[in-house]
């Protein structure tokens, strides 16, 4: 069974449940994306600073060409890196995208971090990464709102069908809706078990922002990075609650984790290459946890945050967490949250999205 579609405000319909394309290895990504749309993924997640853009579009167009799937059929999303802020950069470095893609409109494109960076030409280093220089960070002059209505304008000339916003967090949404003459169709957070983020959850449900989670799986992703805090973080596929849970349903892990995030309105883009887990990870909206699963599971919240800009400089400081920028050890914060107790209503988790099956 497909999974469901989310009706964005912007009329457009969303699968819930996609393929991520962070961290998929170049030589692997066009068979990946290929393989993937043989398994039933129709909506792919990919971004400048993912370096594989390229490659994500050969597999696509191999399966269009090989009848696996329409152009229509798919639901293609991308990113504006921070070095492409300024309102005049916003449209050459989107086209420039959907070149690589080898595609003539995205389906949702995101401005990627509410950072501004000092614009790097692509003729010079392409993806830019993080840097001005090989080992400086510099910011840019320009306003979200400069770079909002850049953006908007890519939906007027048909580059995009839908617009959102990814990392962003309460304040900065609020302050764009003031002036946005096309309203963020998505926001993409970082979403797990260890990082609910209630609060954010319920402005998106109340101002109709339809919520894509990444980093399903917690540390995971960023074990695989090598990175230490994440190496001291339990693993969430091994955590008793999670474990218990996915027996009791006869599910994976993995499964009973984005069903905690689908069930509760979100969609989500895990990704693997295995094929089983590729097939595995589509199959998670056709069985129900019940509500004491899903506030178990939510309980776990400890405000962990692993994707943050301040892991680069100290001065691209854009979430208030103070876990993330704890200068402790993860396993010392780790055990000391345990001794936190948390509210019902700060642990459970929204839902909200009207799934329209198309």
């Amino acid at each position: 069974m497909a999974p469901p579609n989310l009706k964005l405000s912007s009329g457009h319909h969303m699968p819930q449940v996609g393929f991520g394309l962070w961290k998929v290895a170049n030589e692997t990504c066009a068979d990946t994306v290929y393989n993937a749309i043989k398994v039933g993924y129709r909506l792919f997640d990919g971004a400048c600073d993912y370096g594989n853009e390229k490659e994500a579009g050969e597999g696509v167009a191999r399966a269009i060409k090989d009848g696996l799937v329409k152009r229509e059929e798919l639901f293609l999303v991308s990113k504006l890196w921070n070095s492409f802020h300024e309102g005049d950069k916003v449209e050459p470095i989107c086209k420039k995208q959907l070149a690589d893609w080898g595609i003539d409109y995205f389906d949702l494109y995101i401005v990627h971090f509410p950072v501004a960076l000092k614009y790097v030409d692509p003729e010079v280093r392409y993806p830019p990464g993080w840097n001005y220089t090989e080992d400086k960070v510099e910011l840019s002059n320009a306003s979200i709102q400069e770079t909002w209505h850049a953006m908007e304008d890519l939906v007027h000339k048909g580059y995009a069908k839908s617009i959102g916003v990814s990392n962003f967090q309460g304040s900065l949404i609020l302050d764009l809706l003031r002036y946005a003459k096309i309203r963020p169709a998505t926001l993409q957070i970082e979403h797990h078990p260890y990082l609910v983020q209630p609060t954010l959850l319920q402005l998106a449900q109340s101002e109709g922002i339809a919520v894509t989670a990444y980093s399903s799986f917690g540390p995971q992703s960023f074990i695989e990075l090598e990175w230490q805090n994440a190496k001291d973080t339990p693993v969430l596929f091994e955590h008793p609650v999670v474990t218990a849970i996915a027996e009791s349903h006869k599910r994976t892990p993995a499964q009973v984790l984005l069903r905690w995030s689908t069930q509760r309105g979100l969609a989500v883009i895990p990704k693997s290459n295995n094929p089983d887990r590729l097939q595995q990870n589509l199959e998670v909206t056709d069985f129900d946890l019940a509500k004491e699963e899903l506030d178990s599971i939510s309980a776990l919240d400890r405000h962990l945050r692993f994707n943050n800009p301040t892991d680069v400089s100290k001065s691209l400081s854009c979430f208030d967490n103070s876990i993330a920028n704890s200068s402790h050890s993860t396993s010392e914060r780790f055990t000391s949250l345990l001794k936190c107790t948390w509210s019902q209503d700060q642990a459970m988790g929204v839902g909200w999205l009207h799934q329209v099956d198309t």
